[in-house]
């Protein structure tokens, strides 16, 4: 029995019913240098953690494309952290928002905490992207219960 050196399937001809590929010495004599199936690879693709911790990447943007591509939308501690990302950088917006309206309300004098905010933001954002990737389920108090019932 001989088979396709390119897509793998029996070949019964000298061409492959399935991709069409010439195969050349297949008359079905066990000589073939075909006899064999080629080896199966594995596909691709990114393991739990990577895919967990490129998430928290840039945010709602890699959130989304995670919880948008196929072998990973199935896999329920991406999804975790995706939706984990997503949430909490909305309300990370949500509270620049609100703190900016709080600002002008206080004549600038709240915008000087700004730096103070984006830096602890940044360094829970490096925590949560290295959690993840040592697959440490690092749970935010309000955003990680919304993240798991959407998991």
């Amino acid at each position: 029995m001989a088979f396709c050196p390119n897509c793998g399937a029996q070949v019964t001809g000298s061409f492959c019913p399935n991709c069409g590929t010439a195969v050349a010495g297949t008359t079905g004599t066990t000589g073939s240098s075909y006899s064999t199936p080629p080896p199966v690879t594995s596909a691709p693709g990114l393991t739990e953690n990577v895919a967990g911790a490129l998430c928290y990447l840039f945010g709602l943007v890699t959130g989304i494309i995670f919880l948008v591509i196929a072998p990973y939308n199935q896999n329920k501690t991406v999804r975790f952290h995706a939706f984990q990302s997503i949430f909490a950088n909305l309300a990370v917006i949500a509270f620049y928002i609100v703190w900016g309206m709080v600002s002008f309300l206080t004549h600038g004098f709240a915008f000087l905490l700004y730096p103070l905010f984006g830096l602890l933001f940044f360094l829970l954002w490096l925590y949560m992207m290295y959690a993840a990737y040592t697959n440490k389920k690092v749970k935010l108090p309000v955003i990680g219960d919304l993240a798991e019932k959407q998991a």
